[in-house]
């Protein structure tokens, strides 16, 4: 997926051989600049561009046109290269916009050798600018990576160049630009677009649909990015949750500051509440990713900008000592004080909206959403159908730890769940011993358990427990004696193997006639309903045969509605090496304690995961219990 960047936003490359697209409303010149660690540039023969198209590790084309494709091989480039700026200009001496303000943004893609895009920037806020740097791709520690950049220049070209510190930047301008008129003379114009067959007749403009009929957030796109602001910030905050234009204030007034809408729970598209309820809580997640994202990588931008300006100076006898070496350093850190000064406030303003939003939402949330502190738990009653998520915990950043955002897991499933009682590299779990971490995993998967069976109709969701040693007894002791567990725990190494052989029969016969179209041909005693299979203490109790049964589960289960939650370390299985690599990357990775282990999908920064556990001295768990003993044994009788 490919990752769209903000400005000052950075991103590894995973490849070395790359290809730089851009694309662009009207005719841009495309040039790149190789410079060193401390981004100067060694002279003319450092810059391609359409009269030098070619340097070690770099091609740009040679004309203007309105898509571009750069060859970049960051592995030939000479060793003194540690930044590749990207930069675009608009030509001379043709028809078209003088300035980027009256154009579309262009759109800048870095791309892998077999074309799938890694990251992608519209450079939107350019107004008068003629020549821009678009992107920058910059070896950190051996590793490359990309920053969009978008910094513009009033000055066209040749301000551009001149800020790169290339000597006679205006000179060198004019024999880039020179070059491009002449590519351009010999060039064919291109023809022109093609009118869309609903275009060429003129049709009444259709009416509005009703809100009533708004498609599901599951059938409509993406949100829309954010407009290109003529001259102004961009604008880095979800789409629905943009504030309010403010109204014009008389000419006499002060202008009114910025008013943010009343968050309103259910306020995402949807079907119903529980799907528009879902929306906002990944759209409050998507949010504070892209905010946290947009405040660190202006960060890293101020502090990269301002060691460029100090070794500057420090690379120049004349400033290096005195009060002109003093005045520019404080100058550069006022600059970077600033920078890190407004990125700040945008987070606060972003991170206060939604604490707002997340203080209205969570309240509303139904009980398959909620935590289990929730007061909604003590009006609770078994389902007719199954919601659209369940919550597996919460999630938070380190920008704001008690900014809390539930993690919801799709259902049905489409991956297994590990409680991991194992240590990892957890800080909390280092300060426990071995047995109460294993205790709480135990605990953290019943709460799973609970969750899902709570979550489904009366007799829509079944559960079964391989607990082959026996050590789980008192943690299942409140299933069993509810009764909803499908038969008691399996224990010894027999059990385990009759359980998992019952379940590969049931995957079997569900997947053939799921792929045959025939599900009127399987067996009359045949249970179609959801399956959980909790194992505990994993490999306890397990051969090769049931470890090779194990891991069919997970792999063909979900698919027909048989799903694992495994309680396991996976040092206790390190016996059987690589063969269960494959079990482990097939699923969800979950903790007892505080970890910083998952990514979220758009920005891929580590979040802490916290896990949903009952409060201690609650009597929630027996209360749902009770509940759903109650709606099965209401539901026995239709079954016989």
């Amino acid at each position: 997926m490919t990752a769209e960047l903000v400005r000052g936003q950075n991103h590894p490359l995973p490849h070395t051989r790359l290809e730089i697209r851009v694309s662009a409303g009207h005719p841009v010149v495309a040039a790149a600049t190789l410079g060193d660690e401390q981004g100067r540039i060694a002279g003319a023969e450092a810059l391609a561009h359409p009269g030098a198209a070619a340097l070690p590790g770099v091609e740009v084309p040679r004309q203007a046109a309105t898509e571009h494709r750069l060859a970049v091989d960051l592995e030939t480039v000479r060793d003194t290269v540690h930044r590749v700026s990207v930069l675009l200009a608009l030509p001379v001496g043709v028809d078209g916009p003088t300035r980027f303000g009256n154009s579309v943004a262009p759109v800048v893609t870095v791309a892998g050798p077999d074309g799938t895009g890694i990251a992608g920037y519209t450079i939107t806020g350019l107004d008068r600018e003629s020549a821009v740097v678009a992107l920058e791709l910059y070896r950190r520690q051996g590793a490359w990576k990309v920053r969009a950049v978008g910094q513009g220049y009033e000055g066209g070209l040749a301000a551009l160049l001149a800020d790169q510190g290339l000597e006679r930047p205006a000179e060198l301008a004019g024999s880039v630009l020179d070059a491009v008129a002449q590519g351009l003379a010999r060039s064919v114009a291109a023809p022109p677009p093609r009118v869309p067959e609903t275009d060429r007749v003129r049709r009444p403009a259709p009416a509005q649909p009703p809100a009533s009929a708004t498609p599901p957030a599951s059938a409509t796109p993406g949100p829309t990015p954010p407009p290109a602001p003529a001259g102004g910030p961009i604008d880095y905050t979800h789409p629905s949750r943009r504030p309010a234009p403010a109204a014009a204030p008389p000419p006499a007034q002060d202008p009114a500051p910025t008013a943010y809408p009343a968050p309103v729970a259910g306020d995402a598209t949807g079907w119903s509440m529980d799907e528009r309820l879902y929306n906002q809580v990944w759209g409050m997640f998507e949010d504070l990713a892209r905010s946290a994202a947009a405040y660190r990588s202006a960060c890293q931008f101020a502090e990269s900008r301002l060691d460029q300006e100090l070794d500057r100076v420090l690379s120049d006898p004349r400033s290096r000592i005195g009060g002109a070496g003093d005045a520019a350093r404080a100058e550069a850190k006022a600059r970077h004080d600033e920078l890190t000064a407004r990125a700040q406030e945008a987070l606060d303003r972003d991170l206060a909206q939604l604490a707002a939003e997340s203080e209205v939402v969570e309240p509303a949330l139904p009980p398959a959403y909620a935590r289990w502190d929730s007061p909604v738990w003590q009006a609770y009653r078994v389902p007719t159908e199954a919601p659209m998520a369940v919550r597996l915990g919460d999630l938070h950043l380190p920008e704001r730890t008690g900014l809390r955002i539930p993690f919801l897991a799709r259902l049905p499933l489409s991956r297994g769940l590990w409680v991991d009682s194992g240590r990892g590299h957890s800080e909390a779990a280092g300060l426990l011993d071995d047995a109460e971490l294993r205790r709480l995993a135990l605990d953290s998967a019943v709460a799973h358990a609970v969750r899902l069976l709570a979550a489904h109709p009366a007799d829509g969701f079944r559960v079964r427990v391989v607990d082959a040693a026996g050590a789980g007894a008192a943690a299942f002791a409140p299933l069993v004696e509810a009764g909803v567990l499908a038969a008691p725990p399996a224990a010894g190494a027999a059990g385990v193997s009759a359980v998992l052989g019952q379940l590969t029969e049931r995957v079997d016969l569900l997947q053939m006639a799921l792929r045959a179209g025939a599900s009127e041909d399987l067996p009359p005693g045949l249970d179609t309903a959801e399956e959980l299979l909790i194992v505990h203490d994993f490999p306890h109790g397990f051969d090769d045969r049931a470890v090779n049964q194990l891991r069919y589960l997970a792999d063909e289960g979900p698919a027909v509605g048989t799903h694992l939650l495994m309680v396991a370390d996976r040092e206790d299985a390190a016996a059987y090496g690589p063969v269960l690599d494959p079990l482990w990357r097939s699923l969800t990775r979950l903790t007892p304690v505080p970890d910083d282990h998952l990514a979220d999908p758009w920005v891929g920064h580590a979040w802490t995961y916290e896990p949903a556990v009952f409060p201690a001295g609650s009597g929630v768990l027996r209360q749902v219990l009770a509940q759903l003993a109650e709606a099965r044994g209401q539901w026995r009788p239709y079954r016989r």
